[in-house]
């Protein structure tokens, strides 16, 4: 399995007009991000298959890993590193026997005891937040800030991924918890040129 660790670029179509999730894949990756999320939970599966396709082509290309948000037969069907699934999605051993040992597993936790029972039951990374307040996922809960990482530290083994809210001026403060992975999507997609942003965050994580 890859290293799951570095600038973790989720990319969203809705943000800026025209700007398309292929386009911030491709800049992100180019730039030094290392996992690529492919997330919409408005476009229809033909849209998000034909898009996962060229996506897997560019993580293949730039050796990135490419991670598909909540669609799992999609994952599957373009042979993605693996997925990100939420606490109301199918159950984590059932994902575990659709897409086999050798897959990427993320779960979205928001308590120690969501995160000690993903990593009980297979879990690879886990996905904390909203770190900040943000307004990208508007159903992204209550703020639990950075040194909530910490306390997940001290209960769980497995790579941490800290998301929501962080930006080039925030995100020294979410390195220095020890999270494994920095996500970001509003900081690289709106971003007037989103492989500098890319290149910028980058940096930050390379001088921890």
């Amino acid at each position: 399995m890859k290293e799951l660790k570095g600038l973790y670029v989720i990319t969203d179509e809705t943000l800026i007009e025209g700007r398309k999730h292929k386009t911030i894949a491709e800049k992100a990756l180019k730039a030094g991000a290392k996992i690529i999320q492919l997330r919409d939970k408005y476009c229809s599966d033909l849209y998000f298959f034909k898009t996962a396709r060229r996506i897997k082509e560019l993580c293949d290309k730039y050796n990135g890993i490419f991670i598909i948000n909540d669609r799992i037969h999609i994952a599957m069907a373009v042979d993605a590193d693996g997925v990100n699934i939420g606490q109301n999605d199918l159950p984590l051993p059932q994902v575990r026997k659709l897409l086999g040992p050798d897959k990427i597993i993320g779960v979205t936790c928001k308590s120690v005891d969501d995160a000690v029972l993903a990593e009980k039951q297979g879990a690879d990374y886990l996905g904390v937040g909203p770190i900040f307040s943000t307004q990208t996922k508007l159903d992204a809960g209550a703020v639990i800030g950075p040194d909530f990482i910490k306390e997940l530290k001290e209960n769980v083994g497995i790579p941490i991924a800290a998301i929501g809210g962080i930006n080039e001026r925030n995100i020294d403060s979410v390195v220095k918890t020890g999270a494994d992975m920095i996500c970001v999507i509003s900081a690289v997609v709106c971003a007037e040129d989103p492989e500098q942003a890319t290149l910028d965050l980058v940096s930050k994580l390379i001088k921890k």
